[in-house]
This record gives C-alpha cells, structure tokens and sequence, in this order.
C-alpha cells in the first residue's frame, strides 16, 4: 500500500513551495546574523564585566541556534514523515 499525499490536487501548491523556501532562506540568514551580533554582543560584555548583558548575549546566541537547528532540519523532518507515511 503506497500512501503519499497529492500536492498537485491543491491549487497554488507550487506558489505556496516557493514561499516556504523563501522563508526558510530568511530565517536561516536572521538566525545566522543573530548568531553573529549576539556573540559580539556577549564578548565584549564578558570583557568589560558587564554580566547582565553577558548573560542576554549568550542567549541570545543559544537561542539563535536552535532556531537556525529548527529550520534547519525541518525540510529533513517533513521528509522522514512522508517516508514514514508511505510504509503505512
């Protein structure tokens, strides 16, 4: 038994595949950028004794990648799903 969606049944599938990657492109580059300023933001504050900001910038940091690790490996989940879906 093959079990698989129809995404051609829907219309604008394919508009709507194209604005997921887009998106998905934008949030790795917010998330990597993020990654980026907060890193600065936390070594500079270690540096200058600051522990309050220290403290945000590093989670700033973790928070960024495990929103980047979230988008990241979304696609990679949604397609083990539908292998998962079509043993069924």
């Amino acid at each position: 038994m093959n079990v698989f969606p129809d995404f051609d049944s829907l219309g604008g599938i394919g508009d709507l595949k194209v604005f997921v990657g887009a998106l998905l492109t934008i949030i790795l580059i917010v998330a990597v950028l993020m990654i980026i300023i907060c890193a600065i933001i936390w070594a500079i504050a270690t540096s200058t004794g600051n522990p309050g900001m220290s403290a945000k910038g590093r989670g700033g940091v973790f928070v960024a990648l495990g929103a980047a690790a979230l988008a990241g490996c979304g696609v990679a989940w949604i397609n083990w799903l539908i292998g998962i879906g079509e043993q069924l």
